[in-house]
Parts: structure tokens; sequence; C-alpha cells
């Protein structure tokens, strides 16, 4: 409509989209660790564990990985190159961490037992349409047909099932949502899995909010996660309330106790400080007027004419 110099006659007509407030959850260290143990727990998320560590660990969208080729990994320098993503600034080279090489290393393998390492073929290869096993959650790549010149098209159902999966308060067995355990027969009804609603690209999120808790320049983040201006890098790194708490209490400057800090002070309270220096600048003179040279305190002028000649 631009280019046909017709736009302006709807420009006043059209809204925008609202713009979506939510922007995503980020996960603690603990929760991080639990998910991705859950996650090790069956063989058919294989491949969605796989690509929630590179995710994490380098802020990589979904298409992003599932369009990665290997004539776009760099085994010699450890680097992914990413050169079709969802903006502009979405091309760009990613070092990869030991977790990423990792993940990496353990698609090499498989690619090499299933025959499918070539430069053109992908990282995460198509499951074929009439497998049984796609319908169980894109697994088990050792029982099934793949297609390495076509990427895989979705994780959904196995990520689905991770994030929804239920744990049995009494055996402790990791099931569907039901409402008796499939092991025990005990009540689940009310239990909740608390990764219920966590997005795959929530993960990218979680890593952008570590990146920024981390105290990486803005240029660096925005050069990793290929974001195009310091808004979106706002819209998505939403820090976390400790790192936020722990910065304040970086800018605090109460004093600490001789007997606390082996007898030096590590920081000082700044009103305070500032009150007790005013409250010194006179003491000086005063000291002096009311000590004489032989260090005795001088006698009040009364006295000094009843004093006696010796």
């Amino acid at each position: 409509m631009k280019r046909a110099k017709r736009w302006h006659h709807f420009t006043d007509e059209i809204r925008p989209l609202p713009v979506r407030e939510n922007i995503g959850r980020a996960l603690t260290y603990e929760e991080k660790v639990r998910l991705l143990k859950r996650a090790a727990a069956r063989p058919e998320w294989q491949n969605a564990i796989w690509a929630a560590r590179l995710a994490l660990n380098t802020t990589m969208r979904g298409c992003e990985i599932k369009g990665l080729r290997w004539r776009d990994v760099d085994m010699m320098g450890r680097a992914v190159t990413i050169k079709r993503s969802k903006t502009d600034a979405g091309e760009r080279v990613i070092p990869l961490n030991a977790d990423a090489w990792e993940v990496i290393l353990a698609l090499y393998r498989q690619s090499q037992a299933l025959g499918g390492f070539e430069p053109g073929h992908f990282l995460f290869p198509a499951i074929k349409p009439d497998c049984k096993s796609q319908q169980q959650g894109e697994g088990k790549m050792g029982k099934v047909k793949i297609d390495p010149t076509r990427p895989l098209k979705s994780w959904r159902t196995a990520w689905r099932r991770l994030t929804r999966a239920i744990q049995c308060p009494e055996c402790g067995l990791l099931q569907d949502p039901a409402l008796t355990c499939t092991g025990c027969k005990a009540d689940t009804r009310d239990v909740k899995s608390p990764f219920n609603g966590f997005r795959f690209h929530d993960l990218r999120h979680q890593a952008i909010t570590e990146l920024a808790e981390s105290k990486a320049s803005d240029g660096t983040i925005m050069g990793i996660a290929g974001h195009v201006s310091k808004k979106m890098l706002q819209h998505y790194s939403h820090v976390r309330l400790e790192a936020k708490r722990s910065a304040l209490d970086a800018l605090s400057m109460k004093p600490v106790q001789k007997g606390d800090s082996g007898g030096t002070t590590e920081s000082y309270d700044t009103n305070s400080d500032t009150k007790l220096r005013r409250e010194m600048e006179g003491m000086p003179q005063v000291i002096e007027s009311l000590v004489e040279l032989s260090g005795i305190e001088p006698l009040a002028s009364s006295l000094r004419t009843r004093r006696s000649p010796s």
C-alpha cells in the first residue's frame, strides 16, 4: 500500500493491534534445574530438551533452532551462525558455551548414527508423517524414519506434556494430569505442575534475563540476542526482584562495626557521616581554647584572682 502511494487513505481508519503486556516468565535457578531434570526422565522428550538447552544458553528462538543446518555450525570455532531470523537484527554469530556445545556434540553423534550428516542437513531433522511415534512426542529417533533434508516442524506436543506433567505426592511418579495416580491410585486431582503455562519462548526470556543479571552490557546482550533497539531489550530482560534488591543493597552506606569487620570500617551511612562531619567542624578551636600548653584545663576567671602567687 505504501509503495502504491495509497496507504495514507487508510491510516486514520486502521488501528494497530494491542501490544502484548505479558513479557514472559523467568525461572529461578532451582526451577530451571528441576525442569531440565524432568525433561531427561522420558526419551520421547529428547528433542524438546536439546532445543531447550540451546535456547537457555544461546537466546535463540524456536524458529532459529529449527532452521539450523550443519553448515551453520563452526565446529572449530565453537559457534553458530543465525542466517535467517524473525528480524534483520536476528542475523548474528553466537559463540557456544559448554552446555550448548554438549548439545551440539549430542546432535552430531545422532546425525552420524542416522547417516544424515551433510552440510545442508538440519540439526533437528523432520520425522516422517506416516510415523506413529510423531504423535507420541517427536522422539525415539533410533526407531523412526527421518528426513534430514527437512527441518522438524515442531516439538509442541513434547513440550506441552513436559510442562503439564504432574508428580504424584505419594509415590513420586511423573505422569500426565489425571484424577488418580496411574501407579499407586492416589488422589491427584488437586496436584498442579509448577511449569504449567511455561512457554518454550520463555526460555529466550530466561536467557536474556540471566544475561542482564550478569552485568553484561546492553551492546553485548543485543549482539547475542539480536535485538533491534534498547526498547526491545527492556521488553525482554525483566530482571527479577532479587537482582534489583541486590543492586540497591550495593548503594547502602551504613557503618559496619569494627568487631564484625576486623577493626576496619567497610562502608558508611551517607547522611550520618555528613551530619557528624558538620558537628565536628568547630571542635578543634574549642579544644585549643580549653587546654593550656601544660595540657591542664585552665581555671575560671574567678579562681585566677584567688590563686596564691606560689
